[in-house]
């Protein structure tokens, strides 16, 4: 009956250690709260079950059900969600307005996440429901450039949003902020040819991929950043960047799909980090190891070999 907050981590991760202590003392404040740590890599099937592609990752439940979840170390957003499905039913008129006031400014956010927001029952690889479906399909024959939301993934944002947005189902398409409609209103505007004219159209994929890679003389594809890395390898490839002294940027392929599964074909290169100088493909971290051990690795990455 009472809230459990689950904290999936990795040992190799220091921003895992850090949201612990964070756990430990949310703990102390939440007696009736259960707080779990589970190793994420240890249990697989586990991680796999409820889409754990990073740590640390915290998922909520309540009567055995996900009600949220919370991506990154970001201490505060944790707090606040304690804090807000401990309140439950039990808010004061006064508190219960500033609730609402919360998840208007957090539904804002999120319809205005991106130019064109698509809430939905699902992921666009993955729908749930024959409308959301249909609405990826009608969306991507278009080369339309959106990104989505999962309802089932928040109740909250799910409930909340059908009363900001006075519209009682999904799927809920939104450009710069505005809602267009559902599944009947996109069929309508892609049958009188106005749906080419709203929404912004999707960069093909390989020339986005080739402006990434161009993006810094050296650029690093990796799991998290230079501040936050996600997989060992990723940090230990950042590790030795770091030794360099030579500057560089990443890019994070947890954050973009479609960029870190096209990357892997347009390169013909099947796994991360993969390290870029000007646009052309060094290699993975043993390849970097290789250049660091043979003195290469400096004139590599200034372009010199």
């Amino acid at each position: 009956r009472s809230l459990v907050v689950v904290h999936f981590w990795a040992p190799w991760a220091p921003q895992c250690a850090q949201m612990n202590e964070v756990m430990a003392a949310l703990a102390k404040e939440h007696t009736q709260v259960t707080f779990v740590q589970l190793e994420a890599e240890a249990v697989p099937e586990v991680s796999e079950k409820y889409g754990i592609s990073s740590v640390p990752t915290f998922l909520f439940f309540k009567n055995s059900q996900k009600v949220d979840r919370l991506d990154g170390a970001h201490a505060p957003e944790l707090t606040k969600k304690v804090q807000r499905h401990m309140s439950g039913t039990s808010l004061s008129p006064s508190s219960s307005d500033s609730a609402k006031e919360d998840l208007n400014a957090r539904l804002k956010k999120l319809i205005n996440a991106a130019p064109c927001m698509l809430f939905m029952k699902g992921s666009p690889k993955e729908p749930r429901c024959g409308f959301s479906k249909q609405i990826v399909e009608i969306l991507n024959k278009h080369g339309v450039s959106f990104s989505s939301f999962d309802i089932f993934s928040d109740e909250e944002v799910r409930q909340g949003l059908k009363t900001y947005s006075n519209w009682p189902t999904y799927p809920q398409l939104y450009v710069n902020g505005e809602l267009i409609g559902g599944l009947d209103i996109i069929k309508e505007l892609e049958a009188s040819g106005e749906l080419d004219t709203i929404c912004p159209k999707a960069q093909k994929l390989e020339d986005r991929l080739k402006s990434l890679i161009n993006k810094a003389p050296v650029m690093l594809f990796m799991k998290g950043n230079k501040q936050m890395a996600k997989c060992g390898f990723s940090k230990q490839i950042i590790e030795i960047m770091n030794n360099t002294g030579i500057d560089y940027e990443t890019f994070d392929i947890l954050e973009d799909e479609e960029g870190r599964q096209g990357l892997k074909t347009f390169s013909n290169w099947p796994t991360y980090p993969q390290l870029y100088v000007k646009g052309e493909l060094v290699g993975g971290l043993d390849i970097v190891k290789e250049l660091k051990e043979s003195g290469e690795l400096l004139p590599v990455l200034k372009g010199e070999n």
